[in-house]
C-alpha cells in the first residue's frame, strides 16, 4: 500500500488492513515507522468523518461518579453545598470556573467537557 492521505472509505479500509498487518512491528524499524504514519492518517480521517461530540457536563460528572462507585454526596465541597450540588445535577445552575477546576483536579474530568454549557431543564408550568 502506498502511503498517502486517506480520502475514501475504501482507502480507509485498506489502511486499517495494513495497520492490522503491521500491528506488532517494532519501533524505529521501517515497518514500525510505516505503522506510526498509517495510524496518524487513519486517526485524521476518522476525526473528520466520524466526529464525536463531547458529553454534556452534568452527564460527564454523573458518569465519573458511577465509575468511582460514588454518589452525589462526593460532590459536596467540590461543587459546594448539598443544595448547590443538586442544582447543578438537575441542570438548574451552571458550573463556575472554580467548580470546573475542582472537578477537573479531584475527579479528572476533562476541563474541555466541563466548560460546555449545561442544558437547562425545561420547567413544566
Amino acid at each position: 500500500m502506498e502511503i498517502k492521505p486517506i480520502r475514501t472509505n475504501a482507502e480507509h479500509e485498506e489502511a486499517l488492513h495494513e495497520v492490522e498487518r503491521l500491528w506488532k512491528a517494532e519501533e524505529s524499524t521501517p515497518d514500525g515507522d510505516r505503522l506510526d504514519v498509517l495510524i496518524t492518517l487513519v486517526e485524521a480521517y476518522e476525526r473528520s468523518k466520524f466526529p464525536i461530540d463531547l458529553p454534556n457536563p452534568v452527564e460527564a460528572i454523573k458518569f465519573r461518579l458511577e465509575q468511582q462507585g460514588a454518589d452525589a454526596t462526593a460532590l459536596i465541597g467540590v461543587i459546594g453545598s448539598r443544595t448547590r450540588v443538586y442544582e447543578v445535577l438537575r441542570g438548574d445552575r451552571g458550573l463556575s470556573l472554580a467548580m470546573i477546576r475542582r472537578l477537573h483536579d479531584q475527579f479528572h474530568i476533562p476541563a474541555e467537557t466541563l466548560i460546555r454549557p449545561i442544558k437547562k431543564r425545561k420547567r413544566v408550568a
